[in-house]
């Protein structure tokens, strides 16, 4: 999980390219495969392959069943908002670069379909941002705005939502703030950063996500047996995660070991 997440704001400051461009229909993007079946039951089969996307293929089925409610009912939002998330969970898992760069694409044109389709929408801010990150690690050249527009978008999101995703918004503006380049050239900020790791903590203590990132804050912080504390509890939430079965239980329970020993 933390490199699921602090990979999504590894940013390159040299970039030059637009994060953002207009993006084309859903239907461009969607694979066209429905047949005669309607938005709602589109949406019915990709929620059931999702909750099977450790398999890969149910993963990669979810996002196309995903996009095709997206494309056959123009008004829906949570059909933009599984492909995207379904996108996110595949960009960190699959090993081929440009199938990387393509996923990441396609999830920042969803957010911004997803903002017009719902303007006032908090967890299309929330998705916009980290796609906008995963893209940025992806495709550097996009990366020079991209930390400027995922502050603003995840503090709407804070503003309106702050326990989406189990804390989401706060956990991954403390990553942007640990992982942008500081000022001058980005919104860069430890200490900021550590005050949203708090935030994310104080409202899901029970997430490992949630915990390895202010363990992260807290070493940059200068606060290296309170992030040990933090990287253990992590550990004890992934291990507990992994019974159950939870498909990102493994990474975190790696990341935590890693932290718990440096």
């Amino acid at each position: 999980m933390r490199r699921a997440l602090a990979g999504l704001v590894a940013i390159a400051a040299s970039a030059c390219a637009p994060a953002l461009r207009e993006p084309p229909p859903v239907s461009n993007i969607a694979p066209g495969s429905s047949g005669a079946r309607s938005a709602a039951e589109l949406l019915r089969a990709a929620d059931a392959a999702w909750a099977r996307r450790a398999d890969p293929r149910q993963a990669e089925a979810a996002q196309a069943l995903y996009l095709d409610a997206a494309a056959a009912d123009e008004r829906r939002v949570d059909a933009l908002l599984g492909a995207m998330r379904t996108m996110a969970f595949r960009i960190e898992r699959d090993k081929n670069a440009s199938v990387r760069t393509g996923l990441a694409q396609e999830e920042v044109q969803l957010g911004q379909w997803c903002q017009r389709r719902a303007p006032s929408e908090p967890a299309c801010d929330y998705r916009l941002a980290l796609a906008l990150g995963q893209q940025a690690r992806e495709r550097p050249a996009t990366g020079k705005d991209a930390p400027g527009r995922m502050v603003a978008l995840l503090r709407r999101a804070i503003a309106a939502a702050p326990a989406l995703d189990s804390g989401g918004p706060h956990r991954v503006l403390a990553l942007v703030l640990l992982r942008a380049p500081g000022w001058p050239m980005g919104p860069g900020d430890p200490e900021a950063a550590l005050g949203e790791a708090r935030a994310a903590a104080g409202l899901f203590p029970e997430s490992a996500g949630n915990q390895l990132v202010l363990a992260e804050a807290l070493a940059k912080n200068d606060s290296p047996d309170a992030a040990r504390a933090a990287y253990r509890k992590a550990l004890e939430l992934a291990t507990a995660a992994a019974a159950a079965g939870d498909p990102d239980a493994e990474r975190w329970r790696a990341d935590a070991s890693a932290g718990v020993t440096r």
